[in-house]
């Protein structure tokens, strides 16, 4: 179910329940600030996830934010697990949906990196 981006941080969704160790996940990459991991539910060859370990709902709030350091870590990881998974050469796509319009399902940033196979239109009507 869409959730709505402009509501407070709710520490009990999945991917803070990643970030604790309540649940389990195919650990991808992880910084200071930021953690990436295989989506369950893959849509692709390679379905990446990357978050912040900050509380942040969407990118609209984790840009207003989060600070400098938090910002450049999460690009980088975004940028380095692409690079580290050899997305570059063959193509990739990033896709954070922010709020209920979007399809943003799980209210904490998260940017996720297609691979892997032709990836179609960028939108389907």
């Amino acid at each position: 179910m869409p959730i709505d981006a402009t509501k407070p941080y709710d520490p009990d969704n999945v991917f803070a329940k990643i970030l604790s160790g309540e649940l389990p996940c195919h650990k991808e990459a992880e910084t200071d600030h930021s953690f990436a991991f295989h989506d369950i539910n893959p849509l692709a060859a390679h379905h990446i996830l990357v978050i912040p370990k900050g509380q942040y709902v969407s990118w609209d709030d984790f840009t207003a934010k989060a600070s400098d350091e938090e910002i450049l870590d999460f690009v980088r990881l975004v940028g380095k697990v692409a690079r580290d998974r050899g997305m570059e050469q063959q193509g990739y796509r990033m896709l954070a949906n922010v709020g209920q319009r979007a399809g943003q399902e799980v209210p904490h940033l998260h940017v996720h990196l297609f691979a892997g196979e032709p990836l179609g239109p960028m939108l389907c009507k």
